[in-house]
């Protein structure tokens, strides 16, 4: 079985598809690590994203790799270990540029089906529902608001490292998550959008204990 959880930045989506995946004793993919990796991986060898002939052969030999550590799933490029680094504002910010790269985003899809085969699996992105599995067996799309959002990302950073409570205020990570909204949904190549079959939930005001004791009433009334 296919679960996927679509939506904004900080709408809750890998919270909730942690805890969903870990209730339905489902293996979780964050599909955003997946391209925050290949974006830490360009930063870091400084390949312009323009030269497409140095971001075929990267895609080609992507290293990129999974280790589950009980509940928490670690990220490696080669013996590098990125869990951490590929949160960090640049990774972010370009993150949601490599994104649109048609050839890009061709290359991590193709990964991602791979991914999935032969198992049960929540997976979680902007197109999972739309463009990588269409025929997904349940299809969820979260969003909140981006006052909510911001400060959701703001407490993430600063439970990660508290000298950022000096470097970064809430305001600038709304105008980052807003601008990455207008890039996501504005794209040519699988734009952020809602599935028509999925079941919206608005996260704004709600516990990740309530969205996900939504979603498995949901599958569960479903499977009856």
């Amino acid at each position: 079985m296919i679960v996927t959880i679509d939506g904004p930045s900080g709408s809750g989506k890998g919270t909730i598809a942690k805890r969903l995946a870990k209730s339905l004793q489902f293996v979780f993919f964050d599909t955003g690590a997946m391209y925050r990796s290949f974006a830490y991986a360009i930063l870091k060898k400084n390949i312009s994203l323009n030269d497409e002939e140095a971001l075929l052969s990267l895609l080609k030999n992507f290293p990129f790799r999974i280790e589950r550590n009980g509940e928490f799933e670690q990220y490696y490029l080669n013996d590098e270990d990125v869990t951490d680094l590929i949160r960090s504002r640049d990774v972010t910010v370009h993150s949601s540029k490599v994104a649109v790269l048609p050839i890009v985003r061709e290359a991590l899809v193709h990964l991602q089906r791979k991914f999935a085969e032969g198992c049960d699996a929540v997976f979680e992105g902007r197109d999972m529902g739309t463009v990588v599995f269409p025929k997904a067996d349940f299809k969820f799309f979260l969003t909140a608001s981006s006052d909510v959002r911001a400060e959701r990302r703001y407490k993430q950073i600063l439970s990660k490292d508290p000298s950022f409570i000096d470097k970064v205020t809430v305001e600038e990570i709304k105008r980052d998550i807003e601008q990455r909204d207008t890039r996501d949904s504005s794209r040519e190549h699988s734009p952020l959008r809602k599935a028509s079959n999925a079941h919206e939930i608005d996260t704004s005001d709600l516990s990740p204990e309530e969205v996900e004791d939504l979603m498995l009433s949901i599958i569960k009334s479903s499977a009856r």
